[in-house]
Order: structure tokens, then sequence, then C-alpha cells
């Protein structure tokens, strides 16, 4: 058996769903040249001036990575203008805007609190940044420093999806679950996916440019924490809605290992969705070099709707 993590994780048949980032706001900061396993202190780019960026969105709900074009990467230590991307993912107020930075510092002038809430007035501000006008974003982690699978599958999915002509591709620093590469996150409404390959992932930026959520490969929303990740996912098979914004996570009960999550539909329907954290088994590494463990699941035991009076009651 091969010993990357991901081939593990794909013959052992790992479920992805419940596994993704989690987010509520996304801040991606253009960055060329390599990056290192903590990339906004280990790349090109000011390793106090990441350190600053990494405390102003510590709480917000904001998650800042770098992202870089697919491609040949020169080691240049000045780099050209820029690319600034914003995108908040909760369902009702989902939005992208795009800026042109030759300044990063400037970043440290967002108020995170506002953005993280889904206000995007001081993006707008401090970047002059405007709504996000072309395609859906796709977001191909790359970071070999973190894993290799992440470099060895997701650098040839990106430049692939480049060069077959698909707009809104770039490489990303981090996107978690190693194990499920190549990950892919599509903004701006957050949903993440892994074992990704380019005809899946053409398919996935034609629903999101059509408002539609693809759910299979899908490993969950990131304005969701995992167990309504995976209750959001059960709810949107159970019923076959793929409308991207048709549902939210409106109250999740009870703790580990066991949840109790209220899944609403924008037409007032509910469901309540059992989930269980499970152990994945037998034994595997969670990532590559890493010793062998059993990677938490989230398992949907049951889905039912019920009235708002019942919800009442």
């Amino acid at each position: 058996m091969s010993s990357t993590c991901s081939n593990v994780s794909r013959e052992f048949d790992e479920p992805v769903a419940g596994t993704a980032a989690t987010a509520r706001t996304w801040l991606l900061l253009e960055q060329p040249g390599p990056w290192g396993a903590e990339a906004l202190t280990s790349s090109h780019l000011d390793p106090a001036l990441g350190r600053a960026l990494e405390a102003a969105a510590q709480g917000s709900g904001v998650r800042i990575v770098l992202i870089r074009r697919p491609g040949r990467h020169a080691d240049r230590r000045t780099p050209a203008t820029r690319r600034v991307y914003a995108a908040h993912t909760v369902p009702g107020n989902v939005w992208l805007y795009a800026a042109t930075t030759t300044d990063p510092g400037r970043l440290l002038g967002l108020d995170f609190a506002a953005l993280g809430r889904g206000e995007p007035e001081s993006f707008a501000t401090a970047l002059h940044g405007r709504p996000h006008e072309g395609d859906p974003l796709a977001l191909v982690c790359t970071n070999g420093k973190r894993d290799r699978c992440c470099a060895l599958l997701g650098r040839p999915l990106a430049a692939e999806l480049a060069a077959s002509g698909v707009e809104g591709v770039w490489e990303v620093t981090h996107l978690g679950g190693h194990r499920f590469s190549p990950t892919m996150l599509v903004l701006p409404y957050g949903y993440a996916y892994g074992r990704a390959e380019a005809h899946t992932v053409k398919e996935v930026l034609h629903g999101a440019r059509e408002g539609r959520i693809v759910v299979e490969g899908c490993r969950g929303g990131s304005a969701w924490e995992r167990p309504g990740q995976a209750a959001e996912l059960a709810v949107r098979r159970a019923v076959g809605e793929y409308a991207a914004e048709a549902l939210s996570v409106v109250r999740t009960d009870g703790a580990a290992p066991r949840w109790e999550v209220t899944v609403a539909h924008g037409d007032g329907r509910r469901w309540l969705v059992e989930v269980v954290r499970g152990a994945s088994l037998p034994p595997r590494p969670e990532s590559c070099g890493s010793v062998l463990g059993s990677p938490a699941r989230m398992d949907v035991v049951g889905v039912r709707e019920v009235t708002l009076a019942a919800l009442a009651g």
C-alpha cells in the first residue's frame, strides 16, 4: 500500500463530509514565491506583518490565507501589485470583494471584527475594494511544506485547470485535510472539496456560477462548525436541495461526540439532524509523516423534518 496519507485515505474510502476548515470570512492575499509550513510568517511576506495579521484576525471569524497563480514560482522578494480578496460565506449575506495593493501592510487597516460579521465596508475603504464581478474563485491547496500530497496532487491540478482556461484558479497555502488531497475551496459560497479532479472541479465551478452546490466530494461549507457541515450536506442529499444559499445551520445542541443540529430552509422548513463523531478505522496517518491514528469523522445517523410547533415544544 502506498505510504502517502491521501492514497491511504482514498483506499479506505474515508468520508469527506464534515471536514472543511471553518471560517465565516476568508481574506486572501497574493504572495508569489515559496511558502513555508506557516505561510504568513514563512514566506517572502514580512514575518512581522504576518504575525500582526494573525493577531488582528484572532477570534474574528476571519481566516487569512496566501494565494499565488499556478505555475513555476520564481523566488521573488519584491512582487508587483498584489490581488486581495475578501469573501463572506454565511447564507443570506454571501459576498466576494476584490482589490489590488502594492502595500500589504494596508490590510492592517481592515476592521476584522466587522469582516467576520459580514460587513465589507472596511475592505472597500482601506483597500478601495469593490464587489468581484468575475467567475467564482477555485483555491487549490498546493503547500508541500504542510504536506507533500498537497504539492504532488494539488499543483498539477491547479496547473491543469489554468492551462484549460478555467478562470479564477489560484494556489492557496492551507485548507486542512491533507489526506483528502487535492483539496479545493470555492468562493464566494465557501464550500470545500476533497479528492478533486479537473472534470469535477469544472462542474463545481459551473454550479457556483449558477448559484448551485455540487455535493459529490464536498467536505462542507466553511460557515459552519464540522457537525453543522455534515448536517447541512445530509439535508441537501435527503431533499435534493442544491441552491447555494437555501439552507442554514441555525442551532447546534449537545457536545462531542453527539450533536443535534437544526438546519433551516429559506422557505421555513426545518430538520433535526443527529451527528455522531466517530473514529476512522483501521488506523491511518492524518498527514504524511505523522504517526498512525484514527482521524475524527462526522457520521449522520438521522435526518428528521419537523414543524416549528414541534421545535417550540
